[in-house]
């Protein structure tokens, strides 16, 4: 008998999906997505939405806790659509992870056998994050509302301090909500499109301890942008910059094309592999530097670089991969399609006298297209693409390029399984796989990956 809103039903949780929640089935073998639930636990739920081949259930209560089940520690967990795992020990997330990205390989990119290397675990579990976008609302009240939103949703959840970013982020709040009071500048409203105040944009330097603040408006800018400055630079003694970003589009898409430098230098620098990078509002920059060294450091080792080599970093956003490579390799050519972040690319590669590195503003799959047409023939190619993976298309390309070596940066495990098998149809095996838990404590998980050519 099929399961009915507000129906109790009993479950053995046997796994989760890629965004946390608990999975189930009923006696009658419906299966029931239940968050805040652990592997291993036995609970009652609720069912809160019925459709014919599933069911979403609410966690009424714990008939037998897993071992692994701890005390979340922020009041917001269950509320915010961030964090997935705070309710289970850390050992028992990165198992979670490693399964996750096993389950994708095996079963989706039908990897026989695979070779995986142990996940990359982190020192930091909390306050890791160098990097906030924080949407500004009200509620009924007219009261501010700055914080993350609601899991699936666009309703905010408010919150002076998240776990996942430093103390300091929750000052640039404080003020943020001083200065909005003192200045009567109002807040927009997603319905109507009106109001002028649209998010807190808040970059951190963690070696530089460089701060730069940026507020996203609709319209050009914001009144009593001197206090605003004086307010930020009295509580804030390492404020490098503050920006406002024009964004008058009705859309997700956080930050507008132009940006106004109101105080300082427009930008922040930061270090990472030993290199120094310019970071801007536009830049890409890994939100966990000191994960993302360990990181790189794997992909490095999986590229084994050899001073005649070439090496093409593909999806190279303002070229942080390759350049921590480009003392190992004769010549390094990166592929972006965001102009903004070629040219941080160009002006990295200057700032750290490295002279062996060219850049191109394309689609990676026209880029790779154009550059085996040149004849190019790398020794090695670094992959990092978006969510969405890198597809047939590219896939056919770069091995029609030949190179020896492939490490491929993935933040989605079934993209990466759907690419590897690609990989294997064109004599490309998979050597290595391994996990790293870069953004701790979330639904996330990075992964590299070694193939060689047959």
């Amino acid at each position: 008998m099929s399961v009915k809103k507000n129906d109790i039903v009993r479950l053995k949780i046997t796994s989760t999906t890629a965004e946390g929640n608990g999975v189930g089935k009923t006696e009658d073998g419906m299966t029931v997505f239940v968050p805040l639930t652990v592997p291993g636990e036995e609970i009652e739920a609720r069912i809160i939405k019925a459709k014919k081949t599933y069911a979403i259930g609410k966690l009424e209560s714990i008939l037998s806790p897993s071992p692994y089940r701890i005390e979340a520690d922020c009041p917001n967990f269950s509320k915010c659509g961030g964090c997935a795992w705070r309710h289970i020990t850390y050992e028992a997330e990165c198992k979670i992870k490693t399964e996750k990205v096993f389950d994708a390989v095996t079963r989706i990119g039908k990897i026989k056998n695979p070779a995986f290397s142990p996940i990359i675990t982190s020192d930091n579990i909390s306050r890791y994050r160098n990097k906030a976008q924080l949407p500004i609302g009200d509620d009924e009240q007219g009261n501010i509302q700055m914080g993350f939103y609601a899991f699936h949703s666009h309703r905010i959840i408010d919150c002076d301090d998240c776990i996942l970013q430093p103390e300091l982020f929750s000052k640039v709040i404080e003020i943020t909500r001083e200065f909005i009071l003192k200045s009567e500048n109002d807040i927009y409203n997603e319905a109507n499109s009106k109001g002028r105040l649209r998010h807190l944009c808040i970059r951190y330097g963690e070696i530089s301890d460089e701060l730069m603040v940026c507020y996203v408006v609709n319209g050009s800018g914001l009144k009593q942008e001197e206090l605003l400055v004086s307010m930020l630079k009295s509580g804030l003694p390492n404020l490098k910059t503050v920006i406002i970003n024009s964004n008058s589009e009705k859309t997700n898409v956080i930050l507008g094309p132009k940006n106004r430098v109101i105080y300082g230098s427009g930008f922040i620098t930061d270090t990472l592999c030993g290199l120094k990078f310019k970071i801007s509002p536009f830049s890409f920059w890994q939100v966990n530097r000191k994960q993302a060294e360990k990181l790189y450091s794997k992909a490095k080792e999986y590229a084994n670089l050899q001073s005649d080599e070439i090496l093409l970093d593909l999806y190279c956003g303002t070229g942080t991969i390759g350049l921590t490579m480009a003392d190992c390799c004769k010549e390094l050519i990166g592929v972006e399609i965001v102009e903004d972040a070629v040219k941080d690319a160009i002006e990295n590669a200057e700032i750290n006298n490295i002279d062996n590195a060219r850049f191109i503003c394309s689609d990676a799959p026209l880029a790779a297209e154009k550059l085996k047409k040149e004849g190019l023939k790398p020794d090695v190619v670094i992959l990092d693409p978006p969510r969405k993976g890198c597809g047939k298309e590219l896939v056919d390309t770069i091995a029609e390029m030949s190179p020896d070596r492939v490490v491929y940066i993935s933040c989605d495990p079934a993209t990466l399984a759907r690419d590897l098998a690609y990989f294997e149809i064109n004599n490309y095996s998979v050597k290595e796989i391994t996990p790293c838990d870069m953004f701790s404590r979330t639904a996330h998980i990075e992964t590299v990956v070694l193939m060689t050519k047959e």
